[in-house]
């Protein structure tokens, strides 16, 4: 026996010592503690049943729960759905009530176990994706907010200025007598910032002679667990540009920013 099979064996053996079950006699449930980690560095815990020769095996909707209660609801995101879906298929799980469920035999217990610990662990990564993935996700959980307000919008609007550039901006509000151009932005930088004043000052006189409307700027900021710097908002307002901070988007004054 080599280094590697050692090792494989001493793996082996540590995941049987640091997995431990408890059955509930009145429920028929057991529980699986695992060494595997969640989103909250807590052991991921599948609960066991065997049911007509059949052993059930779930999550008992904690996994979504816990996204939730990070602040990445998946449910009303379509790309974290879309996500969610993905996973699902490619480890044959079902989703059943927000509980993440799949079924099999003694013969297949430990593949099914180990798929649905894997997708248990690829769906709280939702909680901690790349930076342009969750900027992406934010656009999305910006598009929700506009729904729960009753928001009439126009997703990725585009507007040629007067360099004869075309810009897109998230998300278009007309009114009778204003139109909005709103950007989400998970984070503000010397980049973003300025890229979007750019854009907006640029279709603004034409946009305005087009349709004879006042043209607003309006930045909605993912505040939620960081600081923004001061300077990002300051320059927004010193060139006319409205922003609603995520943790804030409730309050009316805020909600009042959105109306065109």
């Amino acid at each position: 026996m080599n280094w590697l099979d050692t090792s494989i064996t001493n793996y082996y053996n540590w995941l049987r010592e640091k997995t431990i079950v408890t059955k509930d006699e009145q429920t028929g449930w057991s529980t699986i503690t695992t060494p595997f980690l969640g989103l909250f560095n807590d052991n991921i815990e599948i609960y066991a049943k065997l049911d007509n020769e059949k052993i059930i095996l779930s999550d008992d909707g904690m996994t979504l729960s816990n996204l939730e209660l990070a602040g990445s609801p998946v449910m009303r995101s379509p790309k974290r759905k879309e996500w969610l879906d993905m996973v699902l298929v490619n480890y044959g799980i079902t989703l059943n009530d927000n509980e993440l469920q799949v079924s099999g035999t003694e013969k297949d217990f430990n593949q099914k176990k180990h798929n649905l610990i894997c997708a248990i662990s690829e769906i709280s990564d939702m909680g901690m994706m790349a930076k342009h993935t969750v900027s992406s996700l934010f656009k999305e959980d910006v598009k929700v907010y506009l729904d729960e307000q009753n928001i009439i919008y126009t997703p990725q609007f585009i507007a040629k200025g007067s360099t004869g550039i075309e810009f897109t901006f998230d998300f278009q509000i007309a009114g009778r007598q204003k139109e909005l151009v709103l950007k989400s932005f998970n984070s503000l930088n010397k980049i973003n910032v300025p890229n979007f004043l750019f854009g907006w000052e640029d279709i603004k006189p034409t946009r305005e002679k087009l349709t004879g409307k006042e043209l607003k700027g309006l930045a909605i900021v993912n505040n939620t667990d960081k600081e923004i710097k001061q300077e990002y908002l300051d320059a927004l307002e010193s060139k006319g540009a409205n922003y609603i901070l995520w943790e804030s988007r409730y309050n009316p004054e805020m909600i009042e920013k959105l109306r065109a």
